[in-house]
This record gives structure tokens, C-alpha cells and sequence, in this order.
């Protein structure tokens, strides 16, 4: 008899809570029964393979929104009576209106031990001590890593309240081993640390661990802020109407999809169809309460081809979170992500921070970026970045020179892009800040 795989048992337990979650939904969450009964499931046994599941109707953000809108302010996915949440945060806002999301206890633990799973990814351990570079205001952001630094052991440091530099203050006095910010941020608190006279390299911190943007999974960024920390940088990746879905491991091999709590599927954006690239679809398995199932992300994602050398069964991702989908932005016939565009003037290292305008001048999209040196007009880098952009994505930029501290920093997620070709009357005229 042949033993089932590893990936065999996988998928049969991803089965078997779908379908313990399917329960109570379809008995008492209108917003899905409607859903999943217009799609012929009265049973959670309907659901009798992933086969099935992938004929499940999608979910997207449009119908979380109409849904909260007409019946306010939460909706009706709602499994529980409202007494039974003990959480609620927002979605940040940056694709349009917030979405508000509640969470039970039993979801709020299952939160936690999804970003559990980030830390032991990185390698966190007891004895560590994790300071969240955040501010803890509604948005979802590091609440669910601060709940689960006790799972792990670890002594959890919060850093709301502060301006930077008290931040990188508390980083280094209190002794932090860890932390927990977006990568624009970290790189922030290494400009603020290096102007107050400290060198973060002779920290404690071995580890900083990102969300909320990609960054830490590009190579150029990932090398500046291993730089300036002299710690190893892990990338991660979740969403306030999923969870914490990825994480990375030692081997930092590509993003892993932690397929022992959701499903995950890519899909051509167009068609719905499989893709091994395209738009990344999660249903999270242990979120009763208010889930998502078939939940368009918008993430673009790549699935790697070959198994990771830590040996977990888990698919990858190849450099995480491409982009969001809305976020390409389409210059002269060529795909560009924001991402792709850091990952260029992020390889230069004056470049502390740069800005992104899209515009047209006649009949032709036009690509600029401002663009800070530290320390003057950083002998040359201009031609040399948009000798980068010709070389590496085939397109002519205007690099553009600015002051030090003239563009915005970002605490959460940054905002760089700006684009005008839909508002003709400010064509060519001074960048506003920032639309993306």
C-alpha cells in the first residue's frame, strides 16, 4: 500500500476544516449562505473535494463594500451575534472606503497563530524581545505579531506613541532583538538613527521583519536594510479580510503560503482560470466568525516551481507579493509595478527616499521620479538610474534631482505614485503627493 504524501494529507485536512467551517456558516451567515446556496451548496458535505471548492463563486472587496454600505456598519457576513466579537479593525483604506472587520475570540487566537508562524519562520524564539515599530491605531497592521510574541515566548515592545527617533531609542536602551515595521520604515529609522549619531549595526537587533508593502523580498531593498541593521530581513504578507497568509523561512527561498491554515489558488486575473502567475485567491480556515472564502486579493503574486531546501510542504511564492493588481501601471505599452521601479533606485546607495509621477505630454506617457542622495547631488546618480530603467525595463525615465527631506516619509504603507494622465489640465506641472 502506498503511503499518501505529505501533500495528500495537506489538502485532505484543508478539506476537512472547510468543510467544519462551512457549518456554522451556512447556517447563520447570510452574506455567504446567499452565496454559496445560489452555487447549489446546502451542506458543508456539498463540498466534497477541492475540485468542488474551486467552483465555489469568488469573492471580492466590491462586495464586502456594497455589503457593509447597505447594511451598516458591518455587514451581514456575520456568523455570531455581534456579543460574540471581541475585535474590530479597518482595512487601511488605500484601494477606496475601509472595510470594517470583527473577529471572536477563538479568531482572534487563530490570528495569532498565524503570525506565530511568521516568527518561526525568522527564526524568533523565547528569550527574544520584539519591538512593533507601529503606531496601533484601527488598522489591522502588527496587533495580531504583538498578540503572538507571547506564543512564542518572546517579551513584545510597543512603539505606538512614538516619533522615530524615540523609537530607535527604545530599539537600542531596551535592548530589542527584533523588529516588526514596514521596509520603508526601516529604512526611515536608519536615516533618523544615523542623523541622531546611532549606529543601529551595533544593536542588538538580529532581526527585522516586514509587512504591509513589497520591499523586503526584492534584493535591492533587502540588501539596504540588511546594511543599515546588520540583521537578517524576513518578509511577510497579510491582509485584514484574510489574516497573516505568508511567511519566510530561513533559507529565504520565497515567500511561503501557509497552506496549513488557508487555501490558496493563482488565478489569471481575466479568465479565473489556474495560472502559475497572476492574482492570488485565499479562502483562511480558521475564521469563522467573518471569513473570506474564494477571496480575490488583488496581490499579484508567482508561484516557484520547485520545493524549498527547509523541506516544509508548502508552496512559494517567488519574491513574495509582486504588486497589487490596480497598482501596474501601463507606460507605453510596457507593464510596470511599483515595485519593480524601488527594486531599480533602491540598488543605488545614496538613494534615501524617491517619489513616482506618471504623466502625459502630447500623445506619450512620461515616467518621472524624484529621487533624495544623501549628503548632495549624488555625483551622477541621476543618468546612472535612468540608464538602470533603459537597461532593465526598456523604458526612458526622467530622474530629477531633489533636496534632502523635501519628499514625505511613511511610517505604514508608502504612498510614491502618482498618476495624472487621467487629469490633463496638470500635465507637466509640479508632482502632487502621493495618489498610490
Amino acid at each position: 500500500m502506498v503511503e499518501p504524501s505529505h501533500r495528500e494529507n495537506l489538502e485532505r485536512e484543508q478539506l476537512r476544516r472547510l468543510q467544519e467551517m462551512l457549518a456554522p456558516i451556512l447556517e447563520t451567515n447570510a452574506f455567504y449562505r446567499r452565496k454559496l446556496n445560489g452555487a447549489g451548496i446546502e451542506r458543508p458535505e456539498d463540498v466534497h473535494s477541492l475540485e468542488t471548492y474551486r467552483c465555489l463563486p469568488f469573492t471580492t472587496r466590491d462586495e464586502f463594500s456594497a455589503d457593509q454600505l447597505e447594511h451598516p456598519p458591518f455587514g451581514s457576513n456575520l456568523t455570531y451575534p455581534l456579543q460574540r466579537y471581541v475585535r474590530i479593525h479597518r482595512t487601511s483604506g488605500t484601494s477606496g472606503s475601509f472595510l470594517r472587520w470583527l473577529d471572536t475570540e477563538d479568531c482572534w487566537r487563530w490570528w495569532a497563530r498565524c503570525w506565530a508562524a511568521v516568527f518561526a519562520g525568522a527564526g524568533v524564539e523565547a528569550g527574544d524581545r520584539v519591538f512593533f515599530a507601529f503606531s496601533f491605531g484601527p488598522f489591522i497592521g502588527f496587533w495580531s505579531g504583538y498578540e503572538a510574541a507571547r506564543l512564542v515566548g518572546a517579551l513584545a515592545i510597543p512603539g505606538g506613541g512614538m516619533d522615530s527617533e524615540s523609537r530607535v531609542r527604545a530599539i537600542v536602551e531596551e535592548g530589542a532583538t527584533v523588529v516588526v515595521c514596514t521596509p520603508t520604515y526601516a529604512l526611515h529609522l536608519a536615516e533618523v538613527a544615523a542623523v541622531a549619531g546611532i549606529r543601529l549595526a551595533d544593536s542588538r537587533v538580529q532581526t527585522t521583519i516586514h509587512a504591509g508593502e513589497p520591499g523586503a523580498g526584492m534584493g535591492a531593498t533587502r540588501k539596504r536594510i540588511e546594511e543599515a541593521w546588520g540583521a537578517r530581513c524576513f518578509d511577510h504578507a497579510g491582509a485584514t479580510e484574510v489574516g497573516a497568509w505568508g511567511f519566510e523561512c530561513g533559507a529565504r527561498e520565497g515567500m511561503h503560503l501557509n497552506e496549513y491554515e488557508f487555501i490558496f489558488e493563482v488565478v489569471d486575473p481575466g479568465t479565473g482560470e489556474a495560472a502559475a502567475e497572476g492574482e492570488l485567491v485565499i479562502t483562511n480556515l480558521g475564521r469563522a466568525g467573518m471569513p473570506a472564502i474564494r477571496y480575490r486579493t488583488g496581490d499579484r503574486v508567482r508561484l516557484h516551481s520547485h520545493p524549498c531546501s527547509c523541506g516544509r510542504p508548502l508552496r512559494r511564492l517567488a519574491g513574495g507579493v509582486v504588486g497589487r493588481m490596480d497598482d501596474a501601471l501601463v507606460i507605453r505599452g510596457t507593464v510596470v509595478y511599483p515595485s519593480a521601479i524601488e527594486n531599480i533606485v533602491r540598488r543605488f546607495p545614496g538613494v534615501s527616499e524617491f517619489a513616482v509621477e506618471v504623466y502625459r505630454r502630447g500623445e506619450l506617457d512620461e515616467l518621472r521620479i524624484q529621487v533624495e542622495v544623501a549628503g548632495g547631488n549624488g555625483d551622477g546618480a541621476g543618468p546612472a538610474i535612468a540608464r538602470e530603467f533603459r537597461r532593465v525595463l526598456g523604458l526612458r525615465v526622467e530622474v530629477e534631482m531633489v533636496p534632502g527631506g523635501s519628499l514625505p516619509r511613511f511610517e505604514f504603507k508608502a504612498r510614491r505614485v502618482v498618476d495624472r494622465r487621467w487629469n490633463a489640465e496638470l500635465d507637466g506641472g509640479p508632482m502632487r503627493r502621493n495618489s498610490r
